[in-house]
């Protein structure tokens, strides 16, 4: 009686394990993990110009979507402690940026000279604006673009509950 007990446990121990098993690689499948590192990536849809947009935390507790920069995809990181909307090096030269005239920027990795540019077009969804002050910031890791306050300043910005909403302003 005790083995039968016992017998009766294992199966349902094996089938515990296999019903997670499959729950789990279903969730990955369908892009559960990636959800969780970039759950804006539904910003890149469709959606009339001017519409509000509305972000999610990352994992890390950021705010981070992709967007475009004179029409070419970048992903952005929100940054409204960024004077300027602020393009890596390396990323500028992909995109064909001009660099302006020399500038120093305080970073969280010190104070580092750059260069000023002007970006003809900076969309993030439905919310664009055109002729946005740059910069161009060597030593930045990634290809992570800083979504500053040249861009940022232009919208409504809401946040609550892990979530920020970005909008035109009212008139």
């Amino acid at each position: 009686m005790t083995s039968l007990k016992a017998q009766r446990g294992g199966i349902v121990m094996m089938l515990l394990f296999w019903v997670v098993l499959l729950g789990a690689g279903t969730w990955l499948i369908d892009g559960g993990f990636k959800n969780l590192t970039t759950p804006n990536a539904h910003v890149l849809n469709a959606a009339p110009d001017g519409a509000p947009v509305r972000l999610k935390r990352n994992r890390a507790g950021h705010f981070e979507a992709p967007g475009r920069i004179n029409g070419e995809p970048v992903t952005f990181l929100l940054d409204t402690g960024a004077t300027y909307v602020a393009v890596p090096s390396e990323l500028a030269d992909r995109l064909s940026l001009s660099p302006g005239r020399s500038a120093w920027f305080n970073t969280a990795n010190g104070r580092v000279e750059g260069n000023l540019t002007e970006l003809d077009e900076v969309a993030l969804g439905s919310l664009r604006a055109s002729n946005v002050q740059g910069s161009i910031s060597p030593g930045m890791e990634r290809d992570t673009v800083l979504l500053g306050m040249s861009f940022l300043n232009l919208l409504s910005i809401e946040i609550a509950d892990g979530e920020m909403l970005l909008s035109l302003p009212r008139p």
